[in-house]
């Protein structure tokens, strides 16, 4: 019996809005019910990586206007990586 292994990378240069926008579109299938439990699981997984994401992308930012507005910015800028 094959399983079809599910995607769970996701690459670096995806941008937050359409991670989100698959996250949430990937809910609205699971929410409905109609999926069978290998699906669900395979769902489950792309879900926490698609959230993992997002939560990086959101820590980058932050990081970054963080940087950004520190009153000691100009005097300690360091170069940002994303």
């Amino acid at each position: 019996m094959s399983r079809k292994k599910s995607d769970t990378t996701i690459a670096d240069n995806t941008p937050f809005e359409q991670a989100l926008a698959e996250l949430e579109q990937l809910v609205e299938v699971m929410e409905r019910g109609d999926l069978s439990l290998d699906e669900s699981l395979q769902s489950f997984e792309r879900g926490i990586a698609l959230t993992r994401h997002c939560q990086e992308s959101l820590q980058a930012a932050e990081q970054k206007v963080s940087m950004l507005s520190s009153p000691t910015a100009d005097s300690e800028r360091e170069p940002f990586e994303q």
